[in-house]
């Protein structure tokens, strides 16, 4: 059985994310198919009421967020690098763009032209996570409308990224940009046909959606989720082998702190500070069910605060 264990479900774009990543490094991974709305029972108890796909558990050490999965990979399976030097700066740079203006538009363009595909409590469950009532077919629609310009404004520049016939976005060597870029459009087209229009003048994207999806998923190996828990159960939290950066503004290690999502999910996950690093921030939790979990957040993309009081 692998060490890697990936808590997911099918059309989560940032799951596709991960398991591409998995297919890039031939990495064997057990799969655990989560809900893609709450109830999760199986899922919060190793993340202290973190709801979002993909998690990657490792033993009782469970890590949260695309971004710090892909870290946590790399540091662990360093070859074939998904940072290749010198290109870091750039793919994190596109990253940021096809995760913010590019994937918004693919988000909401998709979802109210396939609304009916999806899973029926899945606007309401959206709405709860973000605390806005729930949308009507109407209002999803017209949120298509307005966006459907955005992405065609948007969808010729990783065209154009990828003229001079260069194999991936940054150029000869694959990066984390791919990938960000990858999930943004599969998004597009995962769950119907009906907005593969959008891509069909874009031959250089085609050709290297083709290459991205030659990647696979690596070796899959389907897991249950009571598995999952009691391998949590029988391991502990390793501690971290690295000294680690704590900033003076920063809480003390040991003390009890809240870590939430910086964007609209607003879930506030609970625990003692067990580490912190310039990128990385770790609490540790306890429950009945699996005993003592680190939870691990990527530093950018997340709010950690003493909890007062």
């Amino acid at each position: 059985m692998s060490e890697l264990i990936l808590h997911h479900y099918d059309f989560s774009n940032y799951s596709e994310k991960a398991r591409v990543a998995m297919g890039f490094k031939s990495l064997r991974w057990n799969s655990v198919t989560i809900p893609p709305v709450l109830p999760k029972p199986d899922l919060t108890p190793i993340t202290g009421g973190y709801r979002r796909a993909p998690v990657l558990q490792i033993g009782a050490d469970v890590y949260c967020d695309t971004r710090l999965i892909l870290r946590e990979l790399e540091r662990r399976h360093p070859e074939p690098s998904l940072f290749p030097a010198g290109s870091t700066g750039l793919a994190n740079a596109v990253s940021a763009w096809a995760e913010g203006p590019l994937f918004r538009a693919i988000m909401l363009y998709a979802w109210g032209t396939n609304h009916d595909l999806m899973p029926p409590q899945l606007f309401e469950d959206r709405a709860g996570m973000r605390g806005l009532p729930v949308p009507s077919v109407a209002s999803v629609e017209r949120a298509a409308a307005r966006n459907a310009p955005l992405v065609r404004a948007q969808l010729p520049l990783v065209e154009d990224m990828l003229a001079d016939q260069r194999t991936w976005i940054c150029g000869e060597r694959f990066t984390v940009a791919d990938l960000s870029v990858f999930h943004a459009l599969w998004f597009l087209t995962d769950r119907s046909d009906r907005l593969g229009h959008e891509l069909a003048h874009l031959p250089a994207v085609a050709g290297w959606m083709q290459r991205m999806r030659g990647l696979g998923h690596g070796q899959r190996e389907d897991l249950t989720a009571e598995e999952a828990l009691a391998i949590a159960r029988d391991s502990e939290p390793v501690p971290s082998s690295r000294n680690g950066v704590r900033y003076p503004e920063d809480p003390e290690l040991g003390s009890l702190v809240e870590v939430r999502a910086a964007d609209y999910a607003r879930d506030a996950i609970v625990g003692r500070l067990d580490f912190l690093d310039t990128d990385e921030i770790a609490v540790r939790i306890r429950n009945d069910r699996v005993g003592d979990i680190a939870v691990h957040f990527p530093r950018i993309g997340f709010e950690l605060r003493p909890v007062l009081g």
